[in-house]
């Protein structure tokens, strides 16, 4: 609804978060005091966006994390518990578009809406349009990412089951997310961790910390991790990696491109046929790994390109560049029927196996032997390593690549006010989950020789953690979200106030 308060405009919208229909959205021009009915509070200035050029959303797993431990904490305090609860943002549309995201992702990890519920009440009244958000380049906007992306991206990674806020442990993400302990970032759990690239020597080169291979061998050994892929040129000796157990292959395409057919298909052919975690970098770690795990995402668990990008984002902010995004929406459809024929040809072989089983018993002729033939499945052929030749020659020269700037950028960031620190080795051992301990998920480093990599060291959290894309215009318009939802939310913004909220 919409109502004037003095010479300001308030724009306010109901989330029907539950029966008692406490929880508001609003857009205000200035800051509202709380009242003996409403309770006000804003997270513009709370969540901030650490941006590489124009981008500025969305913000990132964490983030959303703690957002949803706030307006929980809130919704189960006595104190407001006869309260409405107000989440109000400015008419900066930066900051509108990230606010959105953040009660919209909670109405859909929380209040079990689909996007389009939740988009539908954000855009209600008079808060037609957000504005979409860009990539992480410094040229001309080329794709433009809406909230909406953002809600389906969150809802189907949620279904997948790539986070669960029970057991997320922030303090872990926002250690390791940092240059200086790594720069890395799960995307999908036990899958993919996309981090930046490695270096010959552990160093601080220009103000930027560079990290050997050997500093993250306790990290990779410790998660499962078996198999690295290289995708800018050679800069360290794959052959520490291999020595040290892991897998490594190269399949190098120039920086801030897009990958070749060949490349795609020999990616995603490394990645199904080990077992284990796979950790994916470039230069930095953004547009082309972004890209190739994009790739997977909308094969392996039917992304669109926009969920990708958006779930790629949320995890690891500014993957995915330029060119690139384009590239995954045109590759989308390819991706899909990869998957659905990959998956219906294990599903034959599943019933064909099913079948003989059954077919022997009843013949009371089981041949052990037989049988363990036809439930092992056909081994895959190692693939060999890409020649460095042609990518020393066009990802080097003299001049600064993507990559380099986007690390630079990153590298120059302030530290957080923070509770981190490296660990002695006694405090690198691997300790259990107790009861006081909900939020935490047991992910220090394992025992073993010490590394460069500063392990992370927090207290336990105290905070609770019960926590289609629409036109391409560059602002998503209620009329397209309208067409695209078949029935309209049970409640109306409308119905949820019987009069104007006090300003």
């Amino acid at each position: 609804i919409a109502s004037r308060s003095g010479s300001f405009l308030t724009l306010c919208v109901c989330l029907c978060v539950s029966q008692t229909e406490r929880l508001y959205f609003a857009t205000l021009r200035s800051k509202p005091k709380s009242t003996a009915n409403t309770h006000y509070f804003c997270t513009d200035d709370e969540f901030l966006y650490e941006n590489f050029y124009a981008d500025f959303g969305p913000l990132n797993l964490a983030m959303l994390y703690r957002y949803c431990c706030k307006l929980n904490k809130k919704l189960k305090s006595f104190a407001l518990t006869r309260k409405r609860i107000v989440h109000y943002t400015s008419f900066d549309q930066r900051k509108r578009s990230n606010a959105a995201v953040l009660i919209g992702g909670y109405a859909v990890i929380y209040l079990k809406k689909t996007p389009e519920e939740a988009y539908r009440a954000l855009i209600s009244g008079s808060n037609a349009s957000y504005l979409p958000f860009r990539d992480a380049s410094f040229g001309n906007c080329t794709y433009n990412l809406t909230v909406l992306d953002c809600l389906h991206g969150i809802r189907k990674a949620l279904q997948h089951g790539f986070f669960d806020f029970e057991t997320f442990d922030v303090d872990e993400y926002e250690h390791y997310e940092r240059v200086e302990n790594g720069d890395l970032n799960w995307i999908v759990p036990g899958k993919f961790v996309a981090f930046s690239g490695p270096h010959p020597k552990t160093k601080v080169e220009n103000g930027y910390p560079l990290h050997a291979p050997e500093a993250y061998f306790p990290y990779f050994r410790k998660h499962n991790v078996t198999t690295v892929i290289r995708l800018n040129k050679k800069i360290y000796d794959s052959k520490r990696f291999n020595d040290a157990g892991f897998d490594h292959y190269d399949l190098f395409f120039v920086d801030g491109s897009t990958p070749s057919d060949i490349i795609t298909h020999r990616f995603l052919h490394i990645c199904e046929s080990m077992e284990g975690a796979v950790a994916v970098h470039c230069k930095a770690g953004l547009g082309r790994t972004g890209t190739l795990i994009g790739c997977y995402l909308m094969k392996h668990y039917r992304f669109t390109a926009g969920e990708a990008i958006a779930w790629i984002r949320i995890c690891r902010p500014g993957s995915v560049i330029g060119p690139q995004q384009n590239f995954l929406e045109e590759k989308q459809s390819a991706m899909w029927l990869l998957g659905d024929s990959q998956r219906s040809q294990k599903t034959k072989l599943e019933e064909k196996v099913v079948s003989h089983l059954i077919t022997s018993m009843d013949d009371l002729t089981l041949n052990s032997a037989h049988n363990s033939n036809l439930c092992r499945s056909p081994s895959s052929d190692r693939l060999t390593e890409v020649s460095h030749t042609q990518s020393e020659s066009v990802d080097g020269g003299p001049g600064l690549t993507q990559g380099d700037k986007l690390r630079a950028l990153k590298s120059r960031r302030p530290p957080r006010p923070a509770t981190t620190g490296a660990l002695r080795v006694e405090e690198m051992k691997i300790h259990s989950r107790s009861s006081s301990q909900p939020l935490r998920l047991s992910m220090g480093v394992g025992q073993g020789p010490s590394s460069p990599l500063k392990s992370s060291k927090f207290p336990a959290s105290s905070a609770s953690a019960t926590a289609k894309r629409i036109g391409r215009s560059p602002l998503s318009s209620a009329s397209n979200i309208r067409r695209s939802v078949s029935h309209p939310l049970p409640v109306s913004p409308t119905s949820c106030l019987s009069h104007p909220l006090p300003v």
